[in-house]
């Protein structure tokens, strides 16, 4: 069933401190959100869980900012297609500092990281957000940008390795990886490298990829990610994309944190 600007968000994000209270059915489009109450009367535990244990304890937790939470947080909906939490956390990100043109930039870096399809069911949430706060063109990032600088060492010594590997079977991955992702869509001045690479290494782990953790996770932590910050995501993830996920990645970050300089 197609989900749009009526969807019916779900509890687990209306606890956030904000203006709405608790057992009221706050309207988005004609449909009413989801109270406590209303998981009370079907699922008593996972109303306890949320309102103890993710929202009065994971999202209060020091090792991460509210905005970075919510990023980690709109990177895992958004990669596995998870609309009906959108709303709440569009909103949420707002509120805690998130600018929408980096929510802009974000959701088009996904389209790469997670597939078209993903990216553009979060753009059919976003817009009614957006429309909402009455954010306009004028915040959000144009098409033409000047790009950031880029490590040519660095990229020379990725692209070589990948042409090496794949460049005879598989040309136009090739080309489009150097061309489209290292050479224009990482250079976008709109997401800071830093939240750019906390975008990607939360989209890995909640998809659960973890062959392409390693570099993404060494990159996030060159661009600024802490070890103590990266170990928050995964603890803040595997509410939002399950123990089985994070505990696919620990042993790659464990083995990440291990080799990096001391």
């Amino acid at each position: 069933m197609k989900l749009h600007s009526a969807v019916i968000a779900l509890l687990l994000l209306m606890a956030m401190p904000s203006a709405r209270t608790e057992e009221t059915a706050t309207v988005i489009g004609s449909k009413p959100m989801l109270t406590y109450e209303d998981v009370r009367k079907v699922t008593p535990a996972l109303e306890a869980y949320t309102r103890d244990r993710l929202l009065g304890d994971v999202w209060k937790r020091p090792g991460l900012s509210p905005r970075d939470r919510s990023i980690v947080t709109l990177a895992a909906l958004i990669a596995r297609n998870q609309t009906i939490e959108m709303p709440y956390h569009f909103d949420l990100a707002l509120d805690n500092g998130v600018k929408p043109r980096e929510i802009s930039e974000m959701i088009t870096h996904l389209a790469f990281y997670a597939g078209w399809a993903n990216a553009m069911a979060a753009v059919a949430i976003a817009k009614d957000v957006f429309a909402a706060r009455h954010i306009g063109a004028d915040q959000l990032p144009v098409v033409s940008v000047t790009p950031l600088p880029i490590d040519e060492a660095a990229e020379a010594k990725r692209a070589t390795s990948v042409e090496a590997q794949f460049g005879a079977l598989f040309p136009g991955v090739v080309q489009y990886t150097a061309e489209v992702l290292f050479r224009d869509l990482w250079l976008r001045p709109d997401l800071a490298p830093r939240d750019r690479s906390l975008v990607t290494v939360s989209a890995l782990i909640a998809n659960g990829q973890t062959a392409q953790l390693t570099p993404h996770l060494n990159k996030a932590m060159d661009n600024g990610l802490t070890q103590a910050q990266a170990a928050e995501v995964i603890t803040h993830l595997a509410f939002y994309a399950g123990w089985p996920n994070v505990f696919s990645a620990m042993p790659v970050a464990t083995d990440v944190f291990a080799k990096r300089p001391h």
